[in-house]
């Protein structure tokens, strides 16, 4: 069987039910199970999808509902087909050892039937099974334990963030919260890439993933991976993230960790951000203040067991591209972007396939340059941090594509 490209962005929540009831409080009331899978399939063209929160009961029903009436297909392989889109059923939950910080987890299941089984688990250990992101009250290997037993895979999420991740706010080390031999790869999240983590060699051996952690539509493939598959199934997932059969991911696609709003330390007192050469301490260098966000370049060089300048990335690593969302695009509004799309088809053949020329005929020059030079990674950012996104340099570009 031949191997082809599929992109997958394996991290997005649903915000409520059809029925209304709310799952990710924090998530935008239109993103539903279908209106997810249709705006990946039709919009994004995004091959391979994994929805988070898919152990609520409410989204199960449904998940059922569009199975039952053809909508929607069970795979052999594991996932549900919804036109040109693969479902991958996802439940990001949080941890809490004694004596560490919370941390959030991705668990993956192949099937409905599985989820549902997963769901009843869960259900004697925490307080609402039904909504997203809730806490556990099992250890971390407890949780890996059931999720491997049940053919699941296993991701840590957002590994670096200073909210609720492994690195960010849990340890010092994966290896005192998980079992390291049960993990299939870790997700770098927004404000770190493939260089960053490799300063912490327990990390070498692991797949990397780069998703979005979409909480609205336009969200979904902000982050993104390139694989090598069969065909886009759980199965075949599986193999890709052991990296075994010819499988693999071949590229990740991640906003460049200056885009990242918590890439450097944030003072919440002045607002001020530090700069590429300056790490805060204890107190804002500006204002003295105690109120500090640790930006994730400064914790990974805290926590690294590498120099700085002696990253680690090992022959397997694919490329990390610096994909900067068309949203991120100055001037590139709703109305011009579904325009394109009306001409091209989808936003993954706008960030890769659409020549330069065709962009340029359809949206002019500004918007051609922008998007070509995001493709070649050079655009001038304006560095995040403190939970505030950075951005593009609102710059005309006119001139500077050869």
């Amino acid at each position: 069987m031949g191997l082809q490209t599929v992109y997958a962005d394996l991290h997005i929540h649903i915000g409520r039910t059809e029925e209304g009831k709310a799952v990710k409080i924090s998530a935008a009331n239109n993103l539903t199970f279908y209106n997810i899978a249709k705006e990946a399939s039709q919009r994004k063209g995004i091959d391979m999808i994994g929805i988070i929160d898919c152990q609520s009961p409410s989204v199960q029903r449904d998940i059922l509902q569009y199975l039952d009436k053809g909508e929607m297909e069970e795979l052999p392989d594991g996932g549900i087909r919804f036109q040109q889109t693969t479902v991958i059923l996802g439940s990001e939950i949080e941890v809490r050892d004694p004596g560490m910080g919370p941390a959030h987890l991705l668990a993956y299941m192949p099937t409905v039937e599985s989820m549902r089984r997963f769901t009843e688990w869960l259900a004697k250990h925490m307080k609402n099974v039904g909504l997203s992101s809730q806490r556990i009250y099992v250890p971390g290997r407890e949780l890996q334990r059931e999720v491997k037993d049940r053919g699941g895979l296993f991701v840590p999420a957002h590994i670096f963030t200073p909210h609720k991740s492994i690195y960010g706010s849990s340890s010092t080390q994966m290896e005192h919260l998980l079992d390291l031999d049960q993990v299939d790869a870790v997700e770098l999240g927004l404000s770190a890439d493939s260089e960053m983590a490799g300063y912490i060699s327990e990390l070498d051996r692991y797949t990397y993933l780069t998703n979005s952690d979409a909480h609205s539509l336009a969200k979904i493939g902000r982050e993104y991976n390139k694989l090598q598959l069969a065909e886009p199934s759980f199965e075949e997932l599986r193999l890709a993230l052991a990296r075994r059969e010819g499988r693999a991911v071949t590229a990740n696609y991640g906003l460049n960790p200056r885009l990242g709003k918590y890439h450097r330390t944030y003072c919440s007192g002045c607002g001020e951000t530090a700069d590429d050469k300056e790490t805060a301490a204890e107190r804002c260098l500006q204002c003295g203040s105690k109120k500090i966000v640790r930006g994730v370049m400064d914790r990974i060089y805290d926590i690294a067991d590498r120099p700085e300048g002696e990253s680690y990335v090992p022959d397997y690593r694919p490329p990390y591209y610096y994909q900067v969302p068309l949203e991120y695009i100055p001037g590139l509004g709703p109305k011009r972007l579904d325009a394109l799309l009306a001409e091209f088809g989808t936003e993954m053949n706008l960030l890769h396939r659409v020549s330069y020329e065709q962009l340029e005929r359809a949206a002019g020059q500004d918007i051609a340059d922008y998007i070509v030079q995001a493709r070649e990674n050079k655009l001038v950012l304006e560095v995040g941090g403190g939970g505030r996104y950075g951005k593009v340099a609102a710059k005309s570009p006119a001139g500077l594509h050869e």
